[in-house]
């Protein structure tokens, strides 16, 4: 099959798939080595001695392979990436220095490998991390490119393994272990990102896929960094490539909607590497994660619903489930491998199964549903809430445990023996599974708190590099933040936000003083207590910040409105107000200012800045909206298009005046070269225009003025003065920090409002990597910049000020993924001592800043002591229903029941008031009633005003008309659209489906739905009997029917005489009718009705 003709994925399986003699004749032709390589012929000619198939051809005139030594290693330092730091700015490449990972992307697609029995590695943003399994400390190596790293890879020897990077056609790196090496560097498998990456059985060749948009499969001569094939994989994402155990000239690939298989074959024009796509037929198609290759060349896999697919000859031989057709795992099959002559399956369901090797190999068909039913021989259960990934083994003789990758967030240890005395699944680590939403540091000491989706909010001593306690949730985490010490003395308070718009109070406090009760569970390093859960929003919490003198909470949310409360045992809501859009961001001014405002940030490009709202009782408020608070706006309006018109106007000044000073240079030389010459000076003047004429040639038009027409996201900001503030925005207006100020004439309202920044900071390399999050250091003699492509970037301010005029010098060091690894959160320590920093790729690292001081050995951090009697404090009620009213929702409901209940209360005064007149009428009834018949009154003289009953019904006709024109179009619309389906579905129908059921048996007859003919073959009919001669049949049967109806004629006048003769005289001038029998008297003709009335 053509690569053209897979590139496209057409939606009709029929057209999808070629026929089977021209699929097996067709195959993808591999690109040619010397297309991307200067040494191609050296490459396409090299070959090992024990492969057949790929044995050197020897070639008159050609210089002999140089081959690399194989003691042969490059220095890491040379090949690890290096943090950028702006040249002579004096900064040290060490200023940060990582030193500890709290996090796991588990979401990545085997990322968990094994390199010996006691050491386990895994990808973690641009770092490759070792744990050992004994003392649980961990040690890390730097990516090549600094722009992420693919995938890994482990020789089966254990000797060696391979970090497949990404970057522009980035580098596979293979190290040696345990010495952690540089071994070789393969270059140019991929343009952007390798996705996977395998050894054959024996280790001599690797075997490498691309990522978007090449999706390039790569066979390489790995110990002499050549590349052997090379040809695009497929059109849509591959996960997965590996060599068959038993013929290492076949390979497998799989992924989005597709298998393929894979032949090295020699071909009259070289080594070539062949695909055949797998066809589904009947099975519907579906995404593949896992599979195996088996001895005998057939492929097992799984599918998106469960089911195991045997694969032979490019074919679906069976599809295996378990009996009365339950799938094999609920939901999707990752992994399946073959372990001592059994076949073990791993799924999404968070179940291990164990399949009999025998019957597998041997299924076939016995029916048209191609499916075959069996049972595991073991299986097991890991855990709830359990998400396999991906599993390896430790390789030791009769051994049976395993690691397994958990998808949320967990890495998981497996005796898969399933004797009597198997160990039960053991968790070994838990991690936040996808983006870390928020994060906190402790003001007193060295904890830092972490809320996710996950619905999880954990405590770290990142001092200590230990996890100590966490609580979950209903719902995810959003947004948190760390109680100012004038708020809790402890140091133990946090405010938590969740997706649900619910905030929670938690506690923090060490629970080993405490007496430790009957049944109690064992004592851990810290513990979290809640103590108040409130809704204040109906949306996302987006942003939580205490006021600086602890007096006051705000939050921010998704739903457009930001909320106050009074900080005290008991959080009490103020109010709140509304925004015009969803907020990102909440500031306080600092304590240096001499009032307190809060500056909140919108998405959609507004900024606003709000007194402290004064303390109010809102028990008899019917609502907590806050309108008399005066508010600042500032409505940004991008000047980014303007500034780049500018740095393109200056550029082009700077180089004309280069230009006019180097063409006076060369005029004045000129000059002294014409006087030496004697040449006249008007042609010297006349060459000089012509100079000029050229140069105003060469300059093109000036960048166009732009105005996005969606405002750009405002990412995050900073007060640097009084009514002034810094912003940093992603979409088109990011690579600028812009400087504004609330202006003192304000608009009628916030959408009429625009302005522009009155001051702009160029920040290098960001037109599309903005900044995300900004913090500074205690001494603000370091600025923290978290990138949109997880980088971090420090800026040593000088002048320690927020003007910042002396941004010039900055440190910058990619440490998430650069594809998804946005920086969430970055903070410093309580003491500047360290930083630590989360992201969206699942991952926390802590930083150790550059100082003098070393750390001391030990260092940890305190946990606050617990408060006297909080063994004995209830847990406060939590809110679990995410439907539960919000607090003014609460409040608004509150009045609404009150205004109702009311209202029902006026109601049923109303309705007694009626009910009183209508027994009172009612015994005027009765005692007019028992009056002598003369002397009652009529019921039409009890109306004392007809008028009023008149009005009434004139009153309701008028309605009933109103609505009925109201409803005229509608009407009209559903009695036409009857019409409609009457003519598409009844009018052509001669006769409808009627059944007949039988009463005693279950027998039943039906007629069949007969469709009228068309007018033009009846019409076409008519006219074929009209010009047929009459035949002799014919002419007698029409002799036959004449004369029946003659015969009927008579007796219909016999009849009619009989019936004429019981007429009565009264009736005698009625016509003599014709007798017709009907079954209903409503559809006699009048003649006959009026023959029964005079009867």
């Amino acid at each position: 099959m053509d690569q053209d003709e897979e590139s496209e994925k057409p939606d009709d399986e029929e057209d999808y798939y070629e026929e089977e003699d021209e699929f097996e004749t067709e195959v993808e032709e591999s690109e040619e080595i010397s297309e991307r390589t200067d040494t191609a012929p050296e490459q396409s000619e090299y070959s090992y001695s024990e492969d057949p198939f790929l044995e050197e051809i020897e070639k008159s005139g050609e210089e002999p392979v140089k081959k690399i030594s194989e003691n042969f290693f490059y220095k890491y330092n040379e090949v690890a990436s290096i943090p950028f730091v702006t040249q002579d700015s004096g900064i040290p490449l060490n200023l940060l220095t990582l030193i500890h990972s709290f996090g796991y992307d588990s979401t990545r697609r085997a990322n968990l490998h094994l390199l010996d029995s006691q050491t386990l590695i895994f990808i973690a943003g641009n770092q490759i991390v070792f744990v050992d399994l004994t003392t649980f400390e961990q040690s890390y190596l730097r990516s090549n490119s600094g722009r992420g790293i693919g995938a890994l890879a482990v020789h089966p020897d254990k000797t060696h393994f391979v970090v497949a990077e990404k970057g522009v056609y980035p580098n596979v790196i293979i190290y040696d272990y345990p010495l952690l090496r540089p071994y070789r560097i393969l270059r140019e498998g991929t343009e952007e990102a390798y996705a996977y990456a395998s050894f054959n059985s024996v280790g001599s060749l690797l075997a490498t896929v691309g990522s978007y948009p090449d999706y390039t499969i790569t066979v390489w001569n790995w110990k002499e960094e050549q590349p052997i094939l090379r040809t695009k994989a497929f059109s849509q994402d591959v996960f997965k490539v590996t060599f068959n155990p038993e013929d290492e000239e076949q390979l497998t690939t799989a992924g989005s909607g597709h298998i393929k298989f894979w032949l090295m074959a020699l071909t009259f024009t070289g080594l070539k590497l062949q695909g055949f796509l797998g066809r589904f037929g009947k099975t519907a198609v579906t995404d593949i994660e896992g599979y195996m290759e088996l001895p005998d060349g057939k492929v097992l896999s799984g599918s998106e619903w469960g089911n195991l697919l045997l694969w032979e000859g490019g074919l679906i031989k069976v599809e295996l489930c378990r009996h009365t057709r339950r799938t094999c795992h609920v939901g999707p099959i990752t992994q399946i491998m073959l372990d001592e002559g059994e076949i073990i399956t791993a799924g999404e369901d968070g179940c291990i199964r164990i399949w009999d090797f025998e019957t597998i190999d041997t299924a076939d068909a016995v029916d048209e549903s191609e499916m075959i039913e069996m049972e595991p021989i073991n299986e097991m259960q890991v855990g709830k809430n359990v998400k396999l990934y991906s599993m390896v083994k430790i390789f030791k003789p009769g051994n049976s445990i395993w690691f397994a990758q958990d998808a949320n967030g967990a890495i998981w240890k497996l005796d898969l023996s399933f004797s009597n005395i198997t160990q039960d699944p053991k968790c070994l680590f838990s991690f936040h599974t996808g983006p870390i939403t928020a994060m906190a540091v402790s003001p007193f000491t060295y904890l830092m708190a972490t809320t996710s989706h996950d619905c999880s909010v954990r405590i770290f001593d990142f001092a200590a590099k230990l996890f100590l306690t966490q609580m979950d949730f209903k719902e995810g985490g959003t947004a948190l933040t760390w109680a100012p010490r004038v708020v809790s003395y402890r140091g133990g308070l946090l405010v938590a936000g969740f997706e649900d718009g619910v905030i929670r109070i938690l506690e923090l406090f060490d629970p080993k003083g405490l007496v430790v009760f009957a049944g109690r569970r064992k004592v851990m390093a810290a513990q979290l207590h809640l103590k108040q859960a409130i809704k204040p929003h109906t949306a996302a919490v987006t942003a939580i910040a205490y006021e600086q003198n602890g007096e006051v909470l705000a939050t921010g949310s998704k739903d457009k409105t930001v909320f106050f409360f009074v900080v005290g045992k008991q959080y009490e809501p103020i109010g709140y107000i509304n925004v015009p859009g969803p907020v990102t961001q909440l500031v306080w001014t600092p304590k240096s200012y001499d009032d307190s405002f809060l500056l909140i940030l919108c998405e959609n490009g507004y900024v606003l800045e709000v007194p402290v709202p004064q303390v109010r009782e809102t028990e008899t408020l019917p609502t907590f909206e806050i309108k008399d608070l005066p508010i600042k706006c500032f409505h940004f309006m991008s000047i980014k298009s303007r500034i780049l018109r500018d740095i393109e106007i200056e550029r082009r000044r700077k180089r004309k005046e280069e230009k006019e000073k180097e063409k006076e240079e060369r005029r004045k030389i000129r000059l002294q070269m014409m006087k030496a010459l004697k040449e006249s000076e008007g042609e010297e003047e006349e060459e000089g225009e012509q100079e000029e004429e050229e140069e105003e040639e060469e300059e093109g038009p000036l960048p166009e003025i732009f105005t996005p027409d969606k405002p750009c996201p405002i990412l995050c900001g900073f007060y640097s003065a009084p009514k002034k503030f810094w912003i940093s925005l992603g979409g088109y207006d990011s690579g600028f920090l812009y400087h504004c100020k609330f202006p003192d004439k304000q608009a009628k309202t916030m959408e009429e409002q625009q302005d522009e920044p009155f001051d702009f900071h160029l920040v290098e390399d960001t037109d599309d990597n903005p900044i995300r999050v900004i913090s500074f250091s205690l001494s603000k003699f370091m600025m923290f910049c978290g990138m949109q492509k997880g980088q971090i970037r420090v800026y040593i301010l000088k002048d320690q000020n927020l003007q910042l005029t002396d941004m010039q010098s900055y440190w910058s060091y990619s440490i998430h993924d650069n594809d998804y690894g946005q920086i969430q959160a970055l903070c410093p320590s309580y003491d500047d001592r360290f930083v630590v920093t989360c992201g969206a790729d699942s991952n926390i690292f802590v930083f150790n800043v550059l100082s003098e001081e070393e750390l001391e050995e030990g260092l940890k951090a305190t946990v606050p002591p617990a408060r006297i009697g909080i063994e004995t404090e209830k847990r406060a009620e939590d809110i679990e229903d995410p439907n539960t009213y919000s607090i003014e929702g609460a409040r608004r409901k509150r009045e609404h029941d009150q205004i109702m209940k009311e209202a029902e209360e006026i109601k049923a005064q109303k309705r007694a008031k009626l009910r009183d007149l209508r027994n009172e009428f009612e015994k005027l009834l009765v005692k007019n009633a028992e009056l002598p018949e003369h002397m009652q009154l009529h019921r039409t003289e009890f109306d004392v005003d007809t008028k009023v009953r008149e009005e009434t019904e004139r009153k309701m006709v008028k309605k009933i008309k109103q609505v009925e024109k109201e409803l005229a179009w509608e009407k009209e619309k559903h009695r036409i659209a009857l019409l409609k389906l009457q003519q598409r579905f009844r009018d052509s129908l001669e006769f409808d489906t009627v059944i007949v059921h039988a009463i005693q048996t279950e027998h039943k007859i039906s007629t069949y739905r007969l469709l009228k003919l068309s007018g033009k073959y009846t019409k076409a009919r008519r006219l074929s009997q009209t010009e047929r001669r009459t035949s002799k049949f014919d002419w007698k049967e029409k002799e036959v029917v004449s004369a029946k109806k003659e015969s009927q004629k008579d007796a219909d006048i016999k009849v009619n005489l009989r019936m004429t003769m019981r007429i009565p005289k009264m009736c005698w001038p009625l016509k003599r009718p014709r007798i017709t029998w009907v079954t209903s008297t409503s559809r006699l003709p009048q003649t006959t009705r009026s023959l029964s009335k005079c009867a």
